[in-house]
C-alpha cells in the first residue's frame, strides 16, 4: 500500500479541482491510500479580495512572512507518506502567505521530512520565480523535489490581468467587460490534468522518480514563456525595493501601500510592454540562453 498525501491551499476553488483531478487515479487504485490535507489560516484571507486586503498582503508576502495556520488533523501524523503532491497559488510572485506559513512550521518539517514531493502551481503566468522559492522553503524542511507541474492562464499576459483582476475582486469565474476569454487555467486543462495523476502512479509504485519530469514536459506539464522570465526576474528586484520600504515605514504603510499600486499599474501596462518588446527584438541574440532557461526551468 502506497500513502500519498494531497497539500493546497485554495481560495477561489481552482486549485482545489485540480488537485482532485490529479489525485483521481490515485484515489482509483486500490493499492494507494489519499489523504488531503487543505492549509487553513488562523487569519483567513478573503474571497472575492477587497483592495485593502490584496495590497495588504503584498510586503508580507513578498518577505515571506508568516503567520498562524490552524494545526492539521493529527490523524495525518499517523501515517508515513510515501509522495506529496503540493499544490500552491502565486502570489505577488512569491508562494502564498498560507503556503510559505505552512512551510515554515513544524508541522511542515515533521510530514516532509526525506518525502518525495510534487509541486503543483496554478497561476496567472509568472511562475518561475516563484517555483525557485518554493526549492528553497522545500530544501530547509528536507524533502525531495521530483517533479513539477506549472499550469497557467495561457491568455494573451494583459488580457489575463484583466480577467484575473475582474476574477478576484468579484469572486466569479466569467467573461470580464461580456467578451474577453474566462479567466484562470481553463477548465478543459483542469479536467485533462488526471493525465498527469495518470504519469506519476507508476513512478510511485515503482518508487523511483527518475526520468518523471521528462516525461511530465513531454505532456505539458510545463509551460514556459521566454519573455517572461526577464519580467519576473526585473519584478522581483523590484517587489524587494517596495517591501523592504513598506515594512520599514509602519507608519505609513497606507500611503506607501496606495503608491506601490499606482507603481504596480504603471509598471503592468507601462513597462511589461516594452520589455516584452525588447526580449523580443533580443530573441535571435538570446537564442541559445533561452533555450538553457527553458531547460532549466522545466526542470527541478
Amino acid at each position: 500500500m502506497k500513502n500519498v498525501l494531497v497539500i493546497y491551499y485554495s481560495q477561489s476553488g481552482q486549485l482545489k479541482e485540480i488537485a482532485d483531478q490529479i489525485s483521481l487515479p490515485f484515489r482509483k487504485d486500490e493499492q494507494v491510500k489519499v489523504d488531503f490535507l487543505p492549509i487553513e489560516m488562523q487569519r483567513s484571507f478573503p474571497f472575492p479580495w477587497d483592495n485593502d486586503s490584496f495590497f495588504g498582503a503584498f510586503p508580507e508576502t513578498f518577505q515571506q512572512i508568516p503567520s498562524e495556520i490552524i494545526p492539521p488533523n493529527e490523524a495525518i501524523f499517523q501515517t508515513t507518506y510515501d509522495l506529496v503532491l503540493f499544490h500552491y497559488q502565486v502570489w505577488y510572485l512569491t508562494p502564498s502567505i498560507p503556503i510559505n506559513s505552512f512551510l515554515k512550521s513544524e508541522y511542515a518539517k515533521v510530514l516532509l521530512n526525506n518525502v518525495p514531493v510534487i509541486t503543483i502551481s496554478g497561476s496567472r503566468n509568472m511562475w518561475a520565480f516563484a517555483q525557485e522559492k518554493m526549492k528553497k522553503l522545500l530544501n530547509d524542511v528536507n524533502a525531495h523535489l521530483v517533479g513539477n507541474i506549472a499550469l497557467t492562464d495561457r491568455n494573451i499576459n494583459l488580457i489575463s490581468v484583466l480577467t484575473i483582476v475582474d476574477w478576484m475582486f468579484h469572486g466569479k469565474k466569467r467573461k470580464a467587460y461580456g467578451f474577453l476569454p474566462l479567466p484562470g487555467v481553463s477548465d478543459q486543462e483542469i479536467k485533462d490534468s488526471e493525465k498527469f495523476g495518470d504519469i506519476i502512479l507508476p513512478f510511485l509504485k515503482q518508487n523511483n522518480y527518475n526520468n518523471l519530469q521528462k516525461t511530465l514536459v513531454a505532456n505539458g506539464a510545463v509551460e514556459f514563456r521566454w519573455f517572461l522570465i526577464s519580467m519576473d526576474k526585473k519584478a522581483n528586484k523590484m517587489f524587494t525595493i517596495w517591501s523592504k520600504i513598506i515594512r520599514k515605514n509602519p507608519q505609513k504603510r497606507s500611503f506607501l501601500l496606495k503608491c506601490f499600486k499606482v507603481y504596480l499599474f504603471c509598471a503592468i501596462w507601462g513597462l511589461s510592454p516594452i520589455v516584452h518588446l525588447i526580449e523580443f527584438i533580443l530573441y535571435p541574440i538570446r537564442y541559445f540562453s533561452i533555450r538553457k532557461q527553458k531547460e532549466y526551468f522545466q526542470g527541478v
